[in-house]
């Protein structure tokens, strides 16, 4: 079976590649699907959604930081300067999300809501901030904020379904 080959519509590097829209998008269904179960499901039940919602927001969140290690690692915008590639704040920056989703699990559920949401919206802008010193591809932005937006809210959901009770 061969891949049908993406074809950009518009400026080169700029079009997000197919496989990341379509791996991004189906890696929001547990979050969306867990934010309806806190809300929905029966008593007990809803428990459960929200700490499998916190797990998989926290895997998420690492993954995104995890993405800039890769970059790193790869030497992407540093024109082969190892030093430049690997430098303290940027690997620094790649670990962080994953202490931040850490924590989130160790702490109570709704101040973990809160370390989530706060924590996809600064990955997104550290993305942002990345992508314009030429450390990332163009198109990241573009693929990370409706990524960034759905994650948000279907965090944000439960957090108003725990503070409301």
């Amino acid at each position: 079976m061969t891949a049908k080959p993406h074809r950009p519509s518009g400026r080169p590097g700029h079009d997000v590649p197919r496989p990341a829209a379509v791996y991004g998008g189906t890696g929001l269904i547990p979050l969306v699907v867990c934010a309806l179960a806190v809300w929905l499901a029966p008593s007990g039940w809803d428990t459960f959604a929200l700490n499998v919602q916190l797990f998989y927001g926290a895997v998420i969140i690492s993954f995104l930081g995890a993405a800039h290690w890769g970059l790193a690692l790869a030497g992407v915008g540093t024109d082969g300067d190892e030093q430049a590639a690997c430098s303290w704040t940027r690997l620094g920056w790649s670990v962080a999300p994953a202490l931040v989703g850490w924590v989130s699990l160790i702490v109570v559920p709704l101040v973990g809501l809160v370390m989530q949401i706060l924590a996809f919206a600064a990955a997104y802008a550290a993305d942002v901030r990345v992508v314009h010193a030429g450390l990332a591809p163009p198109w990241y932005p573009r693929l990370r904020r409706p990524l960034t937006a759905v994650a948000v809210i279907a965090l944000g959901a439960p957090l108003l379904r725990v503070i409301w009770g």
